[in-house]
């Protein structure tokens, strides 16, 4: 009986190319699609199911799982997996989960189902149950975890130190002369955000300043909590000079707001962003920020995924990729 691998051996093709040409034509180069179409016309080979073919009923699709997929910083990791799950005859999947468990497990489940080979994963919950007794290695599909990390050791996982970065622009800020430093935090539920507000203490420490919780209010990566955020800081009878939010996004929702509140930045107020998406260059001031290595980060989780893929076991290991202060315009020396 013809199936994939005869077709790719006949058109000298990987069966990966042949799933391609059957499934997401405008992939493949015009010349190696007709190839392989030309040897399907020859043999006749009708795909009644294309799973059935594949070996080990592969579906060549990867589910990414993360909290919301239209953040300006999850377009470059996304697109990072994505080229090189294409380039190796993958196509990836997207799972929105809006940090809900129960989608979570749900998008988890289509590896268990067999619509899906791997998991790169985005949340701080490991969408399966397991035995602790038992080595994750043996109880779960291809698997990477990236950004928000799981409690779980054993997973290959990617991520920055967001302790030591979040230090790094609170050093900064402390640098300028600023001394009372607001923070519009993330969600606090999410290693991330604790990992940040770690590190703002940890800066704070160190300059003999003591931490004061009523510079601290929570925007949960939203901008009009973020907005919110920032009139709650600016109307404090003591206020602070400078402003650290846990995402560029809620930096800018920050600005904004403080712009419309007639405050000057960063003559008034400083403000300091995370992430640096690619409109951080481009707002009014431009900001200051720290620099997540985003596409890097996309490309790692493939590297760790890649090989799960190709048979070989789940390895543990942390890959930790580094951060950088990008400095702009909207941090100044605290006012006089």
């Amino acid at each position: 009986m013809t199936g994939i691998k005869e077709i790719a051996k006949a058109a000298n093709v990987s069966p990966a190319t042949v799933s391609r040409v059957l499934r997401n034509p405008e992939l493949v180069a015009e010349a190696k699609r007709n190839q392989v179409l030309e040897v399907i016309k020859r043999t006749g080979y009708t795909p009644n199911s294309l799973g059935v073919s594949l070996r080990k009923s592969k579906t060549y699709n990867l589910v990414a799982i993360i909290p919301d997929v239209i953040s300006a910083f999850n377009y470059p990791v996304i697109r990072a997996m994505e080229s090189i799950a294409l380039e190796n005859g993958y196509s990836l999947l997207l799972g929105d989960t809006q940090e809900l468990e129960s989608r979570e497990r749900s998008f988890a489940a289509m590896v268990r189902s067999r619509q899906a080979d791997g998991i790169l994963l985005f949340c701080a919950r490991l969408p399966f149950d397991v035995d602790p007794e038992q080595p994750l290695a043996d109880q779960l599909p291809p698997i990477v975890n990236a950004c928000e990390t799981v409690p779980f050791e054993g997973l290959p996982k990617v991520n920055i130190n967001n302790m030591a970065a979040a230090e790094d622009a609170v050093d900064y800020l402390l640098s300028l002369g600023h001394r009372r430093i607001g923070v519009v935090a993330g969600n606090m539920t999410v290693p991330s955000t604790r990992d940040r507000l770690d590190g703002y203490k940890r800066a704070l420490y160190r300059a003999g300043i003591p931490f004061d919780k009523d510079l601290l209010e929570v925007g949960d990566y939203g901008l009009e909590k973020a907005a919110q955020a920032t009139r709650n800081l600016v109307a404090r009878e003591n206020r602070p000079s400078a402003i650290f939010a846990f995402s560029d996004e809620m930096a800018m929702s920050c600005m904004s707001t403080l712009h419309s509140l007639g405050y000057r930045i960063p003559d008034d107020f400083s403000v300091m962003g995370f992430d640096n998406i690619s409109y951080a260059n481009y707002c009014y001031p431009s900001l200051t920020t720290i620099s997540q290595p985003m596409t890097e980060i996309g490309i790692a989780c493939m590297e760790l995924l890649l090989p799960q893929l190709n048979g070989e076991k789940m390895q543990p290991c942390n890959r930790m990729l580094p951060h950088k202060l990008i400095v702009r315009a909207s941090t100044g020396p605290a006012p006089q």
